[in-house]
This record gives structure tokens, C-alpha cells and sequence, in this order.
């Protein structure tokens, strides 16, 4: 044998000499890095804070870029999945909308569920300045609405909790599919229903939605695939084991060995059976991935909450119960508080070291979610979209304002009880109730609350007249009207004669000592009558006519009487029948005012009225006998100059009482006559600014009896008076019992819409109006006094919501002065100048002899004296 090769034999020290210099140097090396560890330690930490910095500062400024809008849904919201779902995607995508050079944590889109006493939870989105256009049309159409929203900067409270919430259980699981009815939002609505914004309550929840990286989402499906593959090989060893137990347990066992004993095979080693180790099951990735199985439509979230009072203890509890209100999307997979507690102390987003991070994520709306918090879309439902049709909201002070007594603003509505118990006295603003309709059977207290309410109107300076044909409401008004300062402006119109000495105002619907225009007085008493008797242009033509042409003539009589200064001389409306059926009465009288009548009118009475035979008057005067034949009535309209005048009581805040005397026909034709006083004082408001009309708030009850006699003017009031600053309150117990003109003019122009419990057939008509929500089964069942009503408060409607309706011992308590209530009705006729029923009997008795003497006294030159015939002379 050869020598060994001496270049091989250098070679191989050579190898072994560098192997040996390497591995000296890497020992030297860690050692070296073992004594100066931290060198490279310091170095790490300098690139890693340089390289936050960077990308802090570029995220700071990614941020600043950032755009808010508002989403506010209306009652009729009821979106599908679908629409929910493209919304989600619309988010997805605009979460990307952002310079090349924003890093990943400003790359996000906000959903911002806030409660701060302004809603009951106002819904906005904050996201990327470029995602605008993306994010402000919505698949949601009409029923939201999309506005450009503000920064909101909060006051400081003085407790404040924060905390973050992550995905627990299962990763690969999906939260609870929760159904849209009634509305996922619902608990959160709930935990925040009893905000109280004057203690300084608030609540906000943030969703950041980040669209999922590809290589996070491939690390972490390799990690699950791998963990799977982990699980499975452990339970295939675990299988084995207990697979060779069983196979050693039944050889071992005597029933065995028995039956090796009793076969001619030969009991040996080779003869023990062969036991076959289960394979490892194939790991399927859908199964093993679960919800992270396939890219489309999955997001990465971060869930932050806060809460804040200054009342101590409010904030900690505000978040326990929206902790618990995310507790119903929790299924496999749930959503829990991050940190640790120990005992009494939670470890988390309210304490170092996290709580610097939390409170720059919240105020810089960066998405830094944990590893764990991976969704899909469809997860998220609840949370995509505003409250819906099936979101019971609370009504809150800002939405609801609350009564103060004696604030001319609002106008007092009842009793709210809050969703934590507490009651309070809610209103809406004056400016806003144009018109108001309240229904509801008998007893069920819509008089009650119509009254509160002109009662604490009144106390806040407001002027009304209230027309009641029963007068219970008068006697129940006044021991909380009996105030000093309200006594000058108090009056009594009672026209039910009662006691043993009555004492009547009076009223002259001719009168034009009060400035009236002369052709609006003969229209406003020619339309009453025509209402009150059902006339028109084709069934009483002729009947019209008359009327109209000798209410024209008296009027123009009256105007020349006030024009000599002579008031107590003016004819009133029961002079028509001696200018109808007096020849003399008539001559003086047409002579006197043939100046005063236009071309038309003077024509008609020397053409046309001689040929009328008396039979035409018959249907003209038998209202008027009726009128005069009832004391109260003939003493009320047979003076000559009336203290009643419902234009002065509008203009100086009056508060008038008006109690007709009931509802037979002749008391229907005087509240017609009322009725289109009413309705031309209104009008009439035309001469003054309007800014300087003062309101005025005329209160019907029982429209079914008052609109019997006059169904066209109060139809008219609630289509016009509203521009004139009176506002009509009316009250009835069925809609369907209202003339239809008047039933269609509530409904439509009704501000607010109040009904108490009663028969189905009755409250349809109502929850007809409220799309059934309330049903009428509901409305039926209600306890007295309770009412649902809704409102138009800030230009949006509010409601129909569920209120007591005030009781006057109860809500005016401190107010009342029964021991005064004397002196308020001793008061409230002498306003009236009320006298005693005898008096003004007397003297509507010895007018026509008056009005005669005025006509003698001013008639022109030549013409003949009056002389009445004893049957025209009513005494």
C-alpha cells in the first residue's frame, strides 16, 4: 500500500482548522454578545422607537385627513341583509382610501355609536377623506339620511371608564347570527336609555373596520392548519394508546384465554392478534379555518368603548350594561373586555401600561386590533346601519323637551316615565303646535289635559279662548286660575242663565264700534247661518240673498251710528225682521244709508224685494224667533254696542271663558255665530305684521257638538289660521261623528295627534295615521288618563309615545287658590261686563225704538218719520 497523499492530508487540516476558527469565533461571539447584551439590545430598540415614530407621525398625519358623516334614519327604516351587507362592502373598501404612504393602522373606517342626551344613539361614520363619495350614497335609498358631519369636541367629565373589547372562544367561529327583528341595536339602545345628559352622562362604542392583510391572513392560516395537523396527530396517538389497552385488556382477560384454550390453535406469541395504529384523519382547511377559510368580505375589527359622568359611579355602571348588551352577539365566539382582573382591579384599557394607546387610537382614530379579532361581514350586520323600524328609542330631553312652568316656549303634554322609571313633565315648543286634535271616550281625560294645558299657558302670558258647550271645565280651571296677576285678564262668557240672578255679557255680531269692516261682519254672519242651516247657492238661494242684503243694510245703519258717535244707537241682529216686514222701519232705513250701499245692493231693494211675497222672509226669521225667544240669547245679541270682542282679546292676551248653553238648534246657530267671529278675527290679523301678532290658542271640546253648527269654519281654522298665529286645540270623543271636511283638515294639519283608550272601531282612525304602531288592540287596553301621542318638536315628529295625562291637583298643585276662586269669577264677569240677565232683557227690548230715533233724528230732508207696528216691537 501507497503512502497517504501528503496535498490531500493538508487539505484535510486545513478544513479542520477553518471548521475550528469558525466555531472559536462564534463562541467568541456570544460571548461577547453575553457580556455586551445591551448593545445590540439598544440598537434593536433605536430602530424599532425611530421606525414608530415614522410611522406614528405619518398615521398622525394620514389621520388628519379624515372626514365624518351622519346617518339618521327615519320611523319607516327596515332595510334587507342585502342592503346591510352591500353597506358593509361600501365600508371595506373605503377603508383603503388612502395615500400610498399611510400605514395600515390609518387605514380604517369608524363607526361611531354615540349616546350623549342630543339622540337617543346618533350613528356616524369617520373614515378616509377620498372614501366620501364612496360612503355618502348609501343602498339604504330615502329612509336615511346622509349629512356631513362635524368634529365633536366633548366638555371634560370628571369619571371617566375606557375599555377594548376582543373576540373570545373559538377563532375560527362566527359570532351569533342575530335577526333584524327586532333590532340588533336594540340593547344597546336599552343601555344607555336612562342617559341623563345634566349629570354629564355620556357613552360612545367605536368599530374600526380594517380590510384583513393577505400575508397576516396567510400566517395565520398557516398557524391554524398547522395546529390542526398538531390536533389531529395527538388524537391518532391518543386513539393508539387506548386502541392498544383495549387489545392487551382482552387478551389478558380469562374469557380469552378460554377460548384459546378450547381451539386447536396453539396458544403463542405469533398467535396474538395484530393491532393496527389509526391513521392520522385527513384535516379538511374549511373545517379547520373556519370563517378564515375564504378571503372575500373578511375584515379585521377594533371595538373601543367609553363612558363618562360627573356623578361618580354612572360611568362604571353605563359600561357594565354595555358589556352586557354585547353579550348578545356572543355564540361560540363572543366579545369580552380585554385584561386582567385581579380581585377588585381590572388590568386593561384604563390603566398603564395600555391606557396611553387606547387614548391615542380614540382620539386619532387608528385601527390597531388584536390578533384574535378577525370577522366576516355578515358577523356585523347589527352594527352596519342606523336604528330601524323594530328600534324602540327612548325619548330623551333633547328630543322631548321637559315643562317648566311658566316658559311662554313650550306648551305642557303630559307625563313621560322613563325607561328607568323616572318621570318627568314633557312639552313641545309653542311655535311648533299649529294644531292639536285630541280623542277619546268619555272620562278618559283629554279635557283634563287640555286643560293643564291652557292653564299653564295662561300662567306663561299666553292668551286663549276656550269654548265649552258643557261649562264643567270652568269650575274645574278655576281655583288654578285664581292668581293676582291673572285676574285682569280673565273673562266669563256664560250663557247657561244659572242661579237665581244670572249675569249675561253681550255681543253684537253687527256692531262696528269695534272697527270691523263692514263687508267681513255681513260675510262672517251670512256664512254662519248658512253652516248652522245647511244653506248653499243651490238648496236656499233665495234666502241668502235676503239675508245678505238686509245684513248689509244694518251694518251700514251701525257704521253711521258710530260714525255720529253714537254706538248705543246701532241695530242688531234682531232689527232684521223690522227691515223685512216693517215697510216704514225699512224706508227711513234705506234712505238713511243710500249713500253708503253700492249700485248692486240699492237695485235689489227697489227691483227685487217688492216682488218677494212674505212667505220668502219665513226661513229668515225663524232662526232669529228662536234666538229671541230664549232670554239668555236675546239679552246676549240684543245690545247694541257688545263688550265681546275676540279680535281685542287676541291682540291683549286675553284668557277667555266661552260657555254656549248647550246644543239644541238654536244654540248651535249662536256657536256658529261664534264660531265665524272666530274665524274673521283671525283673518283679520292681516293688518298687523307678523311679527307682531301676538299667538292666541282657541280650544274646542266637544267638537262633535260644536262642529254640528258650524262644520265649514272650523275646518277653516285648521287650514288657516296658522298663518295668523292662531293655533287651534280641538277635542272629540269619535273622528268619525266629525263632518268630513273637518275630520280630513285635523288629520292633516295636526301638529300633534293624541288619543285615549276607547273602542277599536273609534281609535282606527288614529293608529291608521301612525301605520298601526301602536295597534288599535293596544290603544284599547290603556289605563285612564293614559294617552299615546305624537308631536312635531325641532321639525321632526316625535313619537306616538306613551304619556299620563297631567291631572291638575297633581301637576298645578303649588298653583291652586280655591280660597280665591270667588273672587276670580266675580272678576272674570266684571271683564265681561256681565250684567244682570233682567238689565239686558230691558234694554234689547227698548233698542228697535232707539234704532228708530237715530233713523228719524239723521234721515235726509223731506223723508217720512218711522212709526213701528206694535207687532214689530218684541218686548
Amino acid at each position: 500500500m501507497g503512502s497517504a497523499d501528503p496535498h490531500l492530508t493538508h487539505h484535510d487540516d486545513t478544513a479542520a482548522d477553518q471548521v475550528l476558527s469558525l466555531v472559536s469565533g462564534l463562541a467568541d461571539t456570544a460571548d461577547w454578545v453575553y457580556d455586551h447584551w445591551y448593545l445590540p439590545a439598544l440598537g434593536i430598540a433605536v430602530c424599532w422607537g425611530v421606525g414608530e415614530w415614522v410611522v406614528r407621525h405619518l398615521a398622525a398625519k394620514a389621520s388628519a385627513e379624515r372626514m365624518a358623516l351622519e346617518l339618521v334614519s327615519n320611523r319607516h327604516f327596515d332595510p334587507s341583509l342585502e342592503e346591510i351587507f352591500r353597506r358593509g362592502v361600501q365600508l371595506a373598501r373605503a377603508s383603503t382610501a388612502m395615500p400610498w404612504w399611510a400605514p395600515r393602522r390609518a387605514k380604517t373606517v369608524q363607526i361611531r355609536l354615540r349616546a350623549d342626551g342630543s339622540a337617543p344613539l346618533r350613528y356616524r361614520i369617520e373614515g378616509p377623506a377620498g372614501g366620501e363619495r364612496l360612503l355618502s350614497i348609501t343602498p339604504f335609498g330615502p329612509d336615511v339620511t346622509v349629512k356631513r358631519a362635524g368634529p365633536i369636541v366633548d366638555k371634560p367629565r370628571e369619571y371617566t371608564v375606557r375599555a377594548e373589547f376582543i373576540l373570545r372562544g373559538k377563532l375560527t367561529s362566527p359570532l351569533r347570527e342575530v335577526p333584524l327583528t327586532p333590532d340588533p341595536l336594540q340593547p344597546l339602545v336599552d343601555a344607555v336609555a336612562d342617559l341623563r345628559a345634566e349629570l354629564g352622562d355620556l357613552a360612545e362604542i367605536r368599530l374600526d373596520i380594517q380590510r384583513a392583510p393577505k400575508w397576516a391572513l396567510r400566517a395565520r392560516r398557516l398557524q391554524l392548519m398547522a395546529a390542526a395537523r398538531r390536533s389531529e396527530r395527538r388524537e391518532a396517538q391518543r386513539a393508539a394508546r387506548w386502541l392498544r389497552q383495549d387489545a392487551s385488556g382482552i387478551e389478558d382477560s380469562l374469557g380469552w384465554q378460554l377460548q384459546q384454550m378450547l381451539t386447536d390453535k396453539p396458544a403463542s406469541g405469533a398467535g396474538r392478534r395484530l393491532v393496527m395504529p389509526p391513521v392520522p384523519r385527513r384535516v379538511e382547511p374549511a373545517e379547520a379555518l373556519g370563517k378564515l377559510a375564504e378571503d372575500d368580505h373578511l375584515v379585521r375589527v377594533q371595538l373601543l368603548v367609553m363612558c363618562a359622568s360627573n356623578t361618580e359611579g354612572r360611568a362604571q355602571a353605563r359600561l357594565a350594561q354595555l358589556q352586557a348588551a354585547l353579550d348578545v352577539f356572543g355564540g361560540r365566539s363572543r366579545w369580552a373586555m380585554r385584561g386582567w382582573r385581579l380581585g377588585p382591579w381590572r388590568i386593561g384599557a384604563d390603566r398603564w401600561p395600555t391606557r396611553k394607546g387606547f387614548e391615542r387610537r380614540w382620539v386619532l382614530g387608528h385601527c390597531q386590533p388584536p390578533r384574535a379579532n378577525w370577522v366576516r361581514l355578515e358577523e356585523l350586520t347589527g352594527l352596519l346601519k342606523p336604528p330601524t323600524v323594530h328600534c324602540r328609542l327612548p325619548v330623551l330631553a333633547g328630543d322631548l323637551p321637559t315643562f317648566t312652568f311658566g316658559d311662554p316656549q313650550l306648551l305642557l303634554q303630559g307625563i313621560y316615565r322613563g325607561p328607568d322609571g323616572r318621570e318627568r313633565l314633557v312639552a313641545t315648543y309653542a311655535e311648533e303646535t299649529l294644531f292639536e286634535v285630541g280623542v277619546g271616550k268619555a272620562g278618559g281625560g283629554k279635557t283634563e289635559r287640555a286643560l293643564a294645558q291652557a292653564i299653564g299657558w295662561a300662567h306663561a302670558g299666553g292668551g286663549l279662548v276656550f269654548v265649552d258647550p258643557h261649562r264643567d271645565s270652568w269650575p274645574r280651571a278655576l281655583p288654578f286660575l285664581a292668581h293676582d296677576h291673572l285676574m285682569p285678564r280673565v273673562a266669563l262668557v256664560d250663557l247657561n242663565g244659572l242661579g237665581s240672578h244670572p249675569r249675561v255679557s253681550s255681543w253684537n255680531p253687527l256692531g262696528m264700534h269695534h272697527r270691523q269692516a263692514a263687508h267681513e261682519v255681513v260675510e262672517a254672519i251670512a256664512d254662519a247661518y248658512a253652516s248652522a242651516l245647511a244653506w248653499d247657492d243651490a238648496t236656499a238661494p233665495r234666502a241668502l240673498t235676503i239675508l245678505t242684503a238686509a245684513l248689509t243694510v244694518l251694518v251700514a245703519i251701525n257704521g253711521a251710528a258710530c260714525q255720529a258717535g253714537q254706538p248705543e244707537d246701532q241695530a242688531t241682529i234682531f232689527h232684521v225682521r223690522a227691515l223685512l216686514t216693517d215697510a216704514g222701519f225699512r224706508k227711513a232705513a234705506l234712505a238713511m244709508v243710500a249713500g253708503r250701499l253700492d249700485e248692486e245692493t240699492r237695485a235689489w231693494w227697489q227691483s227685487v224685494f217688492p216682488t218677494l211675497s212674505p212667505d220668502a222672509f219665513a226661513v229668515v226669521l225663524n232662526p232669529i224667533a228662536r234666538l229671541a225667544a230664549n232670554p239668555v240669547t236675546r239679552a246676549f245679541l240684543g245690545q247694541p254696542a257688545g263688550i265681546y270682542n275676540i279680535r281685542a282679546a287676541m291682540d291683549s292676551r286675553m284668557i277667555v271663558w266661552v260657555c254656549p248653553g248647550g246644543n239644541g238648534p238654536t244654540d248651535r246657530l249662536l256657536t256658529a255665530l261664534l264660531a265665524r267671529d272666530l274665524l274673521r278675527a283671525a283673518r283679520s290679523r292681516r293688518d298687523t305684521p307678523e311679527d307682531k301678532r301676538v299667538p292666541f290658542r282657541p280650544y274646542f271640546d266637544e267638537l262633535i257638538t260644536l262642529t254640528g253648527a258650524a262644520p265649514e269654519s272650523i275646518a277653516a281654522m285648521f287650514e288657516d289660521l296658522r298663518k295668523y298665529k292662531c293655533h287651534v286645540h280641538g277635542m272629540s270623543q269619535l273622528l268619525s261623528r266629525l263632518p268630513a271636511p273637518v275630520r280630513l283638515s285635523l288629520v292633516q294639519n295636526a301638529s300633534t295627534l293624541a288619543t285615549t283608550a276607547g273602542s277599536q272601531s273609534a281609535i282606527v282612525p288614529i293608529t291608521a295615521e301612525w301605520g298601526n304602531d301602536p295597534s288599535p288592540d293596544r290603544v284599547a287596553t290603556m289605563e285612564r288618563f293614559e294617552h299615546y301621542v305624537s308631536m312635531n318638536v325641532r321639525g321632526r315628529r316625535i313619537g306616538p309615545v306613551r304619556l299620563r295625562g297631567p291631572h291638575l291637583d297633581n301637576v298645578f298643585a303649588a298653583q291652586a287658590r280655591p280660597e280665591h276662586a270667588g273672587a276670580l269669577e266675580r272678576a272674570a264677569q266684571a271683564n265681561a261686563q256681565a250684567l244682570p240677565l233682567e238689565t239686558l232683557t230691558d234694554r234689547a227690548a227698548k233698542q228697535l225704538g232707539r234704532v228708530a230715533a237715530f233713523l228719524t233724528a239723521h234721515a235726509p230732508a223731506g223723508a217720512a218719520a218711522v212709526r213701528l207696528s206694535k207687532e214689530n216691537e218684541w218686548n
